[in-house]
């Protein structure tokens, strides 16, 4: 991993090369927020090895976003303990017309610099996707921890319509993190309230549940209140928050 300086502008820009030297991928930042109401777009730029463009080769970037919450090393049986949250791709190169958009001013600035052979890149984060997440692993524990994780991923595949398994040395996993903006103005506090009503016994049970504030920091977790009253003579019990 190794950034690329503009002097002039002062930008700073992630950047990884595959194994074999031929891909390329620049990014303008790993951290991504949520914001509320949008999520920061993803843009980067593809820098592909002119063998590569002359073969007709197909480059992908993939975004990828998994929930694991299992070691690696108890994957068996084909069962794995992961969970897909969002699968998406775009195709570099050769481009498609139908997705081709104004370059954003990072990518202006890269394809000037990088030349002909750069191609642009975008992704849009679904809105209310999982924040990024690590789990402190256990002493002893190897493999990926648990959490939440997001990867971008370049693969090449065949030539023109033939597409083969994509190889660990053409291939750039870039790591990126999708994070939470927190506002400096907290609003009302949290509270919700449910009334229900009981098939074979007579009379409402209203229950309301509140948070002392909207805004929680690891590792300080505040305790949910619960307040409920009803007009029934049968008892309550099993009450799961």
């Amino acid at each position: 991993m190794s950034d690329l300086d503009d002097r002039k502008a002062g930008t700073r820009v992630f950047k990884k090369t595959s194994p074999n030297g031929k891909v390329t991928t620049y990014l303008g930042k790993r951290d991504f927020l949520d914001r509320g109401t949008f999520v920061d777009p993803i843009d980067g730029m593809v820098l592909i090895d002119e063998e590569y463009i002359k073969q007709g080769r197909k480059v992908i970037v993939q975004l990828n976003a998994a929930f694991r919450y299992g070691r690696e090393d108890l994957d068996v049986l084909g069962l794995t303990f992961r969970k897909d949250l969002i699968k998406q791709s775009f195709q570099v190169y050769p481009q498609d017309p139908a997705l081709e958009r104004p370059l954003t001013r990072l990518q202006e600035r890269l394809k000037k610099k990088l030349g002909d052979n750069a191609f642009p890149f975008w992704f849009e984060i679904p809105p209310h996707s999982a924040s990024s997440v690590t789990l402190q692993p256990a002493q002893g524990d190897t493999g990926k921890p648990c959490g939440v994780d997001y990867e971008l991923r370049t693969i090449v595949t065949g030539e023109g319509s033939c597409v083969e398994r994509p190889r660990k040395y053409s291939t750039v996993k870039l790591a990126i993190r999708k994070l939470t903006y927190s506002p400096a103005v907290e609003g009302p506090q949290p509270m919700v309230d449910v009334t229900k009503e009981f098939l074979m016994s007579p009379g409402l049970l209203h229950l309301e549940a509140s948070l002392d504030k909207e805004q929680k920091f690891i590792p300080h977790f505040d305790a949910t209140h619960i307040y409920g009253f009803g007009h029934f003579s049968v008892s309550l019990w099993g009450t799961q928050v």
